[in-house]
C-alpha cells in the first residue's frame, strides 16, 4: 500500500509538470495574447499546488478532549478536536475526522465524527461530534485523519497523526434491594451479622479429622468403628457476606447479565454486607470479601472491561477451587443466562452440603424460559434452591422479576 501510495503521489506530480510545460509549450509555438494568457492563468494555480506538495500538514497539532472521564453505559459522549498550525498557508478545503476503533463504528452518532473546512488562513479551527449510547468496555482514541488538496484533484495529502485517549465505559446499574436469606433451623429462623462460625451445639454428621479441628469435636464411637479419627461435623452458621458468581459463557443476554451483575453488587455492599465476585474466562478474576469503595470500584473496573469468553462451563466453575476457606461458607449468588441439567445438578449436590444459593435467570424483553428450564427452575426450588427469573424491561436494563 505505501509502494501504492508513492507512485499515485508521484504520477500526479508528473502529470501537473506536464500541464503546466503543455501550456507553456503552447504559449511559445502559438504565440499571441490567447495563448499566453492562458500559461499565465494557469501557472498560480501550477504554483499553489506545487506549494502544496511541499507544505507539511504533518506539522499541524491536534488535539482531542471528552466530555467526561468516565462512562456509564447509554451516556453520550461528546468529542471536540482542535487543529492547529503555525504557518497560515492559504487551503481550499481540509477535512478533519476522528478515526474511531471498530466498537464505536457502529454506535449511533448524533453528529459525525469528521467535518470538511474551508480554512484558508485560518490558523485555528475545531468542531465537535457526539456519539449516543456508549457501549461497554475498554475504548481507544489513536489518531485523527486530516485530508487536503489544490482546486484540480491532482495534488492531495492526507496524513494521520497520533493522539490517543483512553476511557472505559462502566456496565449500567439500577437500584436493587438485596435482603439476606435467613438459615432455617429447627428451633427457628437465624442469622448473623459476623462472619462464618459453627453452632457446635447441633452435630449433623461426621468427617475424617482434618489440621485445626478441636480435640472435644472427635466423635470417639466413629473413631472405634472406621479405625480412623473421626471428627464431628456441625450445622454451619451462615453470615450475611455473598460472593456473586458471573457466568461469562457466551450469550447474546451477556450485556444484561453484567449490568445485573454490577447492579447486585451495589446492592448487596449497600445492604452493610461484604461482597466478593469470581469471574471465569480467559483471564481469571477472583475478587476476596471486601466492602470499601476501593474495593467496589476494581469489581466495576473488572465489569467494565469483561468478555463472554469463557471455556469453561458454568456449572464447572462452581466446583473448581475458586474460592478460599472464608467464601465457601458465605451466600453464593449466581448470574447467568441460562439453566441446564449440569447446572442444575451441581446445585442440588452443592446445597446438600448446607451451602447456600440464589440463582438470577436473566432473560432479554422478548425471550421466555425454555420447557427444560422451567422445570429446571421447579426442581431446584423443591431441593430449597432459591431461583428469580429476571426479565429485562427495556432498553435502559431496567429488570422485572418474574413469578413462575
Amino acid at each position: 500500500m505505501t509502494l501504492l501510495t508513492r507512485f499515485k503521489a508521484g504520477w500526479k506530480v508528473l502529470s501537473l509538470l506536464f500541464l503546466t510545460l503543455a501550456a507553456f509549450s503552447y504559449a511559445m509555438f502559438q504565440g499571441g495574447f490567447v495563448s499566453w494568457f492562458l500559461f499565465y492563468s494557469f501557472l498560480p494555480f501550477a504554483l499553489y499546488s506545487f506549494l502544496l506538495m511541499i507544505y507539511p500538514i504533518r506539522t499541524f497539532q491536534v488535539t482531542r478532549r471528552i466530555n467526561q472521564e468516565q462512562f456509564s453505559v447509554g451516556q453520550r459522549f461528546i468529542g471536540t478536536i482542535t487543529v492547529k498550525r503555525s504557518f497560515p498557508f492559504p487551503l481550499f478545503y481540509l477535512l478533519v475526522e476522528d478515526e474511531l476503533n471498530d466498537k464505536l463504528k457502529g454506535v449511533q452518532k448524533l453528529k459525525e465524527p469528521k467535518k470538511l473546512f474551508f480554512p484558508w488562513f485560518k490558523k485555528s479551527i475545531s468542531f465537535s461530534y457526539a456519539l449516543l449510547e456508549m457501549p461497554r468496555g475498554e475504548h481507544q482514541f489513536k489518531s485523527v485523519r486530516i485530508r487536503t488538496g489544490d482546486l484540480f484533484g491532482l495534488i492531495e495529502k492526507e496524513v494521520s497523526l497520533e493522539v490517543e485517549n483512553y476511557f472505559l465505559v462502566y456496565p449500567s446499574t439500577v437500584d436493587l434491594t438485596y435482603h439476606s436469606k435467613q438459615k432455617q433451623y429447627e428451633q427457628g429462623s437465624a442469622s448473623t451479622l459476623t462472619k462464618y462460625w459453627q453452632d457446635s451445639t447441633m452435630a449433623v454428621g461426621v468427617r475424617e479429622y482434618q489440621p485445626g479441628d478441636k480435640f472435644a469435636w472427635i466423635d470417639w464411637k466413629a473413631t472405634a468403628r472406621r479405625d480412623s479419627i473421626m471428627t464431628k461435623e456441625f450445622e454451619q452458621m451462615q453470615s450475611h457476606d455473598v460472593v456473586v458468581f458471573i457466568d461469562r459463557s457466551h450469550s447474546e443476554a451477556f450485556e444484561s447479565v453484567v449490568s445485573y451483575t454490577a447492579s447486585m453488587i451495589r446492592a448487596v455492599v449497600k445492604s452493610g454486607a461484604r461482597v466478593g465476585l469470581v469471574s471465569v474466562g480467559q483471564q481469571q478474576k477472583m475478587f476476596p470479601l471486601q466492602a470499601d469503595e476501593q474495593h467496589v470500584s476494581s469489581i466495576f473496573y473488572h465489569l467494565a472491561k469483561v468478555d463472554c469468553d469463557s471455556q469453561t462451563p458454568f456449572s464447572a466453575v462452581l466446583g473448581g477451587n475458586y474460592l478460599n476457606k472464608e467464601m465457601k461458607q458465605v451466600t453464593s449468588i449466581l448470574v447467568t443466562s441460562a439453566l441446564n441439567m449440569e447446572l442444575a445438578r451441581k446445585l442440588e449436590l452443592l446445597s446438600a452440603r448446607q451451602q447456600t444459593f440464589i440463582l438470577y435467570l436473566i432473560k432479554e424483553k422478548l425471550h421466555e424460559l425454555s420447557k427444560e428450564e422451567s422445570v429446571l427452575v421447579e426442581r431446584l426450588k423443591q431441593r430449597q434452591v432459591h431461583v428469580s427469573v429476571v426479565k429485562e424491561q427495556d432498553a435502559n436494563k431496567r429488570f422485572k422479576e418474574v413469578n413462575i
